[in-house]
Parts: C-alpha cells; sequence; structure tokens
C-alpha cells in the first residue's frame, strides 16, 4: 500500500512514522522547504521525500493521501488526487484505526487551546496516562506510532475535521463557532460551522457532545441537524437538568445524576469566556469519573495558555498583556471585554475577512488608542478612526511597544489581541507573541 503525504512539517512527519511502523510504502512531498530535523528524521526512518516540488507520477500513485492541514483544498495537487478518486484524508483520520485509547475531540473558532489544555490537565493530575496532540504539540499518529496511550485529547481544527471520513472521538466538545477561515470556505459561513460540526458526525448513542447553548450557530444547527450522540450543554445563563451553568457565582455540573460545584473565585482562569472553557474541560472531567477533588484542585492551579491573555510584565504601573493567539475577531472581542482599564490595542495583520464593527462599543468603553501592526491596515483604520484620540502605524513590534509605552499612564494596559493572522510581519502567532513579550522586557 502506497502513502503518500503533504507537507513535511509535524503532522506529515507523524503520519510518516506511523506509515512506515505499519507496513505502508511512504513518500513524502512538501511543495516548500522541510526543516532540517524534520529530513534528519525521515532519512533515519529511511523515508523518501521530495521538497519545494510536488512530482506528480511519485504522488498520483497512491493508495491513500494524507494531507496536512495548511494545503489548501484548491491546490492543483489535491484537485488531481480528487479527480481520480484516490482518498485524500488528514493525520487524524489515518491514525485513529491504529490505537485502542479513548479520544476526546475538542474543536471551535475559540477557546480550544485552552480548553483542550485544561482538559489534559485535569486528566493527567488524576493519574491518566494521556497524551495531548492534534492541532497542538506533538504529533497524533506519531504519539501512536511512539507510545501507547489510554486516552487522547486532541484539538482539532475544521482543516483537520474536513479530512475524516469514519474518525469519531468518544467525547467531542464544540466550544463557540464565529466566522474564520473564510478565504478556506467559499466566503460562506454555513459551510464553516457544517465543517466544526463533522467532529459528531460519526458518534452514537453511547459517546457525547459537549457544546456551548449561547451560541447562536450552534443552536441554529441543531435547528435543522441531530447527532446521535448524548448532549451535554454548557451556559453562562440557562440551566440544565443534564448539563454546566453558572447560578450564583458557582459553576455547577450534572451528569448522569452526579452534581459537581465549585465556586468561581476559585478558578484560576479569568473572564466569562474561560467560565464556559472550565465547564466544557470539567465535563470531559467528569465523564471520565475523575475525583471532585482532584477536579477542584487542577481548575485552581492552571496556568493557562502561552500568548492567550498571559500578563507579560507590569512596567511603571502599565499591565502588557499577550493575546497573540487572538487571530479573529471573535477572540478579540473576549480580550476587549476582559479589560477593566483603559487600554492601548495593537491589532492588525493578515485580515481573514473580518467585520471589526463587532467590537465597536467594546472599543469605545475602553480604548483609548489604537496601534496597527500591519502591511495592510486600511480597513482597521476606516472603521475606528474616528472612535478613538490615537490611531498610529507601525511595521515593527519593537516600534509598537515603545509607542504604546509612550502612549500609557499609570493604570493603563497594553494589550497585543490581534485579531487577525500573523503571516505578513511574522511566521506565526506565536513568533508574533515571543516578540512581543521580547520587546517589552526591552523597555
Amino acid at each position: 500500500m502506497r502513502l503518500v503525504i503533504l507537507g513535511g512539517g509535524e503532522s506529515g512527519v507523524g503520519t510518516a512514522i506511523l506509515g512506515k511502523k505499519k507496513g505502508y510504502e511512504v513518500f513524502v512531498s512538501d511543495f516548500g522547504k522541510i526543516k532540517g530535523n524534520y529530513k534528519e528524521i525521515l532519512l533515519l526512518n529511511g523515508i523518501s521525500w521530495e521538497e519545494e516540488k510536488h512530482t506528480e507520477e511519485l504522488i498520483l500513485n497512491a493508495a491513500v493521501v494524507m494531507k496536512s492541514p495548511g494545503i489548501p483544498d484548491k491546490s492543483p495537487i489535491v484537485k488531481k488526487l480528487q479527480e481520480r478518486g484516490i482518498p485524500v484524508i488528514s493525520e487524524i483520520e489515518f491514525a485513529a484505526p491504529f490505537t485502542k485509547a479513548i479520544i476526546i475531540g475538542i474543536t471551535g473558532s475559540n477557546g480550544k487551546t485552552t480548553t483542550t489544555m485544561l482538559t489534559h490537565h485535569l486528566l493527567k493530575s488524576a493519574g491518566l496516562n494521556v497524551g495531548l496532540g492534534g492541532n497542538i504539540g506533538k504529533s497524533f499518529a506519531w504519539q501512536i506510532a511512539d507510545n501507547k496511550y489510554d486516552s487522547y485529547v486532541l484539538e482539532l481544527s475544521s482543516f483537520q475535521l474536513d479530512g475524516i471520513i469514519n474518525f469519531k472521538p468518544h467525547i467531542a466538545i464544540i466550544t463557540n463557532i464565529s466566522p474564520d477561515h473564510l478565504d478556506r470556505y467559499e466566503y460562506k459561513y454555513e459551510n464553516y460551522i457544517d465543517s466544526k460540526f463533522r467532529l459528531t458526525m460519526n458518534q452514537t448513542e453511547d459517546d457525547y457532545l459537549i457544546y456551548d447553548a449561547d451560541d447562536e450557530a450552534i443552536s441554529n444547527w441543531f435547528k435543522t441537524h441531530t447527532t446521535k450522540a448524548k448532549l451535554i450543554p454548557f451556559s453562562l445563563t440557562k440551566i440544565f437538568s443534564e448539563g454546566a451553568y453558572i447560578k450564583n457565582n458557582k459553576m455547577e455540573i450534572k451528569i448522569s445524576q452526579e452534581e459537581f460545584t465549585m465556586d468561581t473565585d476559585h478558578i484560576a482562569l479569568e473572564g466569562k469566556h474561560n467560565m464556559k472553557n472550565a465547564m466544557a474541560a470539567t465535563s470531559v472531567a467528569k465523564l471520565m469519573q475523575i475525583r471532585k477533588a482532584t477536579i477542584r484542585e487542577s481548575l485552581s492551579n492552571f496556568q493557562g495558555v502561552e500568548h492567550r491573555l498571559e500578563k507579560v510584565l507590569k512596567i511603571q504601573n502599565v499591565q502588557y498583556i499577550n493575546d497573540s493567539k487572538a487571530t479573529n475577531v471573535n477572540a478579540t472581542f473576549f480580550a476587549l471585554d476582559s479589560m477593566n482599564t483603559p487600554t492601548v490595542w495593537i491589532v492588525g495583520g493578515v485580515d481573514k475577512g473580518n467585520d471589526y464593527n463587532e467590537l465597536m462599543s467594546l472599543v469605545r468603553e475602553k480604548v483609548k488608542a489604537i496601534i496597527c501592526l500591519g502591511v495592510d491596515n486600511k480597513k482597521i483604520i476606516d472603521v475606528f478612526g474616528n472612535v478613538v484620540d490615537m490611531m498610529i502605524e507601525v511595521s515593527t513590534m519593537n516600534d509598537a511597544v515603545q509607542m504604546a509605552q509612550r502612549l500609557t499612564e499609570k493604570g493603563d494596559s497594553v494589550l497585543l489581541s490581534p485579531a487577525c493572522a500573523s503571516f505578513d510581519l511574522f511566521e506565526n502567532y506565536e513568533d508574533r507573541g515571543n516578540q512581543f513579550k521580547q520587546a517589552v522586557k526591552n523597555l
């Protein structure tokens, strides 16, 4: 069986290693350059590869093709494979049949990384033998090749879900849905929503779907679609006989006749959106029968996620906050909503079809100055130019941070929450966040 892998990054190399171990004839093809450390691993494992091209005669003879999530469906080589009826799947679809572990799959436009990390933290703290993968950390396929975990917590993007056929998590979470990546979905929001709900399409009556009952897109989907999975909703405003909710500053979770309560003041994560992430993760912990005392302790000591509302430093009584992971408007909405001091907001990057008007009321209320850090800032300037007293364009992170320092007074905050992708000026959102942190330390 010939397995061809498009993309020689983390998921591609992980799939190659698992494929080789399972007896496939493996070939890796990357249209860009393959990083040195990945090349070494491919060579060590005797896996053939090519870079900076896709050689059709070496690809179109595949029995199955694993496509890395970054490669769009409309790329010419993918179209040719589809025309020939060769299955093009994602890493999780390829890898899942090779493990008997319990799979917890988490998707959503925002909050999925925090929810994934928190869920993993809850299960690991309880002593479970649990892996963390998908969109973060080590490749899921690679872990299956190397390790014997009893369960996996996977963060799954819509691109990974587009490439599944039979993949089925035992527990699925949809944190929320807001317009994102619409450039990959013909600019149709409903296509993106359907993509997220692929997470539950193969679930049975023995499986669970945990979801945000306050989310409009999710509620609308349920009006015209169904899933066989048992439903566990969570909400900040509604109360359920089966599900998770907040009542009198307490998080309450009721699942199969069992109850769990905890004061929200004792939960380490701050902000309304994080209460939802905590409810989703705790629902998993309850389904996995983790002791209440362990859950309480884990929720109170969780450190949060790097580049997500990460407090960097306080300088001259000004708090600098790194929210580089906010790559869409909805994520930035949560960030601005959680600010309770006058804020200098650093925003901008590659716009994925953003509607900035959704932020208007928060900007009016909380933002004293805007620093645009992007190659093309026209849309941001058009929307907010008359709303804030000060609007400045810069092209480097150092300039952004130094300018922010000049515009702040004691008691203010500086928030990097770009609402955009980072690829115009940075390698990725981590690079952007790390440059911000370094620039703040250099002040």
